[in-house]
């Protein structure tokens, strides 16, 4: 592998994120990262007390399947970045189709997100949200910093799953999955 620039006279990637040298509109970057269909999950971690803590995400990503291994990044500027930081363990809760309110109530700052939301603690204190489509319990492995992000490597280390449809997220919008073969049974 190679760490050096590919085209001759490009910018030194390391140093072009590192400054405000990049001449890509951030708004116009995040409307064309918009076009790509997401989950919506949300991850959720113990305080170093016992306080749950969570927030609503659709940067989580599998990495490998031997050993396994997933990631989600959050914002250098987040109020909870400490805790995650902090945190031995994380949840990944992948919310369902029916699960938009939730999304939004934690996708909002506020000390009461857990309030009538039923959950159960996971591995190292981490909420484990009833109902979701799947949720993955991983001991937090490690952290890089990309950019504006701190990126979050989770060795899984229990998850379950369900059949129930997913919630997604695409142009700043919620939606849904329609498979092929049920548009074709559709009048």
């Amino acid at each position: 592998m190679n760490d050096q620039p590919r085209q001759p006279g490009a910018p030194d990637p390391a140093n072009e994120l590192a400054s405000d040298s990049s001449q890509i509109d951030p708004r116009d970057f995040r409307n064309a990262l918009g076009t790509y269909a997401t989950g919506v999950t949300i991850i959720t971690a113990a305080a170093l007390d016992g306080k749950p803590y969570g927030l609503t995400c659709n940067s989580f990503a599998s990495v490998s399947l031997n050993p396994p291994l997933v990631l989600w990044s959050l914002v250098v500027y987040s109020s909870s970045l400490t805790i995650f930081q902090n945190a031995s363990h994380f949840t990944v809760n992948v919310l369902g189709a029916s699960q938009q309110t939730l999304a939004n109530k934690f996708a909002k700052s506020s000390d009461d997100k857990f309030t009538g939301v039923d959950w159960a603690p996971g591995l190292g204190g981490a909420p484990v949200l009833a109902e979701s489509v799947a949720s993955f319990q991983c001991r937090s492995a490690n952290r890089y910093y990309g950019g504006d992000h701190v990126i979050f490597l989770g060795a899984v280390e229990a998850y379950t799953y369900t059949a129930k449809e997913p919630l997604l997220f695409a142009r700043g919008k919620f939606g849904r999955f329609i498979a092929d073969d049920e548009r074709k049974k559709s009048p």
